[in-house]
C-alpha cells in the first residue's frame, strides 16, 4: 500500500539515486573509472550501501548515466528539423558525457559483456536517430546507405572534436565546419 511516508522514501531514494549519477559522472570525468567508489558516495552525500543498493557495481552506474545522457538528448531530437542542427545541438549538449564516456572508455575493457552493455546504448541512440535519417533519406540531404549507425559515429566523431577545443567560439566554429565536410560526403 502507498503512503504518504511511502511516497517520500520513494522521492528520496529517486534524490539519492540522482546525487550518485551526478557525483559518478563528476568523479569518473575527473579522475576515471577506477575512482573509488566511496569518493562518489561522498559527493553524492551517501553512504557506501546507498551506491551498491543502487548500482550493482561499477559499470552499472556508469551505464546509468550514459542511459540518463541518452534520455536527455531525445528531447533534443526534432526529426523536423534540418540533420545538421540536430547534430551540432546533440554534440554540444552532450559534450560533458562524451569527455565522460572516452575517460572511462580507456580503463574499461571492451570484451564480452563490457561491450554487450555499451552496444546497448549505441542502439538505443540509434533509435533516437532513426527518424531523423528517415526524414533526411525522403529530403535527399543524406545517402540511401547512411543509416542511423552512421549518425551515431558522426556524433562521437564531432564529440571527440568539441572536447579539444578550448571556447564555445572555437567549438562553434570547428563543429560547424566538421559537420559541413562531413555532410559532403554523406550527401548524395
Amino acid at each position: 500500500m502507498r503512503t504518504a511516508t511511502g511516497r517520500a522514501q520513494r522521492r528520496d531514494a529517486q534524490v539519492r539515486r540522482e546525487a550518485l549519477l551526478t557525483a559518478a559522472a563528476e568523479c569518473f570525468r575527473e579522475s576515471g573509472f577506477e575512482v573509488p567508489l566511496e569518493q562518489i558516495a561522498e559527493r553524492a552525500g551517501v553512504g557506501r550501501g546507498t551506491l551498491y543498493r543502487n548500482f550493482p557495481d561499477r559499470l552499472a552506474l556508469a551505464i546509468a548515466i550514459l542511459e540518463r545522457e541518452i534520455d536527455a538528448a531525445a528531447a533534443l531530437i526534432d526529426p523536423a528539423a534540418p540533420i545538421a542542427d540536430t547534430l551540432l545541438h546533440l554534440v554540444r549538449h552532450g559534450t560533458r558525457a562524451s569527455a565522460m564516456f572516452q575517460r572511462i572508455a580507456i580503463d574499461i575493457p571492451p570484451t564480452g559483456e563490457n561491450r554487450d552493455r555499451f552496444e546497448v546504448l549505441r542502439q538505443q541512440l540509434a533509435r533516437l536517430l532513426a527518424p531523423l535519417a528517415d526524414r533526411a533519406h525522403a529530403d535527399g540531404t543524406l545517402r540511401r546507405d547512411i543509416d542511423a549507425l552512421d549518425l551515431v559515429l558522426v556524433v562521437r566523431m564531432l564529440s571527440g572534436l568539441a572536447k579539444q577545443r578550448f571556447t564555445d567560439q572555437d567549438i562553434d566554429g570547428d563543429l560547424t565546419l566538421a559537420l559541413d565536410l562531413l555532410q559532403r560526403g554523406l550527401r548524395p
